[in-house]
């Protein structure tokens, strides 16, 4: 094993960068995600968030560093590092010709799960979710908010140990956001690592133990809220705009320990 269990970072990145030409998506990101925490990855749109991301999941290639899933290096041991993750992106791609319980099916067999096994967690994800009842209709039927949580239940199915979530409650209804940031609690109360990205900045003051604040695809302050308000008054919104405001984001960066 990688150090021990109950501290080892399930996700790493090392001096990962992106660049496309001589632009810099990504300049060179370091980060750590432990068992048990839900760490929300903020900055403005172009920030780098997304690419970041993607480098993290496997879709992207680095142009330099590393990004590893517990562990596994996803250039060099890839299907060892997929085998431990789930992606739900903002807009999910589902296979709209499917009903709930046939996409679950086809994940369970993707990820060669035990099938009796992967059908009662399938069904107690739709009950937990709110699908139960719906869950042999088609997907290209769903509202926005039932796809979401249908990428969900699908993301979830193999028990992951590492989670990500592009801009996971943007157009759900407030009940159907607090469900899904209770199931994130609970995914990470298990020893599961979350990391999310969000332009909501009370979505990741309520449900967040850390924050990593990106912009111009440098991560320019990293901590706890309280040990980012340590220089500051103000709310994360106010953190966060100074931030990502230029000149003042070096300044206060440099008070973070990071």
């Amino acid at each position: 094993m990688h150090g021990e269990p109950s501290t080892a970072p399930l996700i790493e990145a090392v001096g990962l960068q992106k660049r496309y030409g001589e632009t810099y998506a990504v300049k060179g990101v370091d980060l750590a995600v432990a068992p048990g925490e839900i760490v929300g990855f903020l900055g403005p749109n172009g920030a780098g968030k997304t690419t970041t991301i993607k480098m993290l999941i496997g879709l992207l290639r680095p142009s330099e560093g590393v990004a590893r899933i517990g562990g596994f290096d996803l250039q060099q041991q890839p299907l060892r590092a997929k085998a431990l993750l789930g992606y739900v992106p903002d807009q999910p791609y589902l296979p709209e010709k499917l009903t709930a319980r046939e996409y679950l099916e086809l994940i369970a067999g993707l990820y060669q799960l035990e099938p009796k096994a992967a059908r009662e967690r399938g069904e107690e994800l739709l009950r937990l979710l709110g699908l139960v009842e719906r869950g042999d209709e088609l997907l290209g039927g769903y509202s926005h908010g039932m796809r979401q949580k249908a990428a969900l239940s699908g993301a979830l199915l193999h028990q992951p140990r590492a989670l990500f979530l592009d801009e996971p409650t943007v157009g759900l209804d407030p009940r159907s956001a607090r469900l899904i940031k209770d199931i994130l609690r609970e995914v990470a109360d298990h020893g599961a690592a979350v990391f999310m990205s969000t332009h909501i900045l009370e979505i990741a003051e309520r449900l967040c133990d850390r924050v990593l604040i990106i912009n111009h695809g440098t991560i320019i302050a990293a901590g706890s809220l309280e040990q980012l308000r340590a220089g500051s008054d103000g709310s994360l919104e106010d953190i966060f705009l100074s931030l990502t405001s230029g000149s003042a984001a070096e300044a206060l960066a440099a008070t973070l320990d990071s």
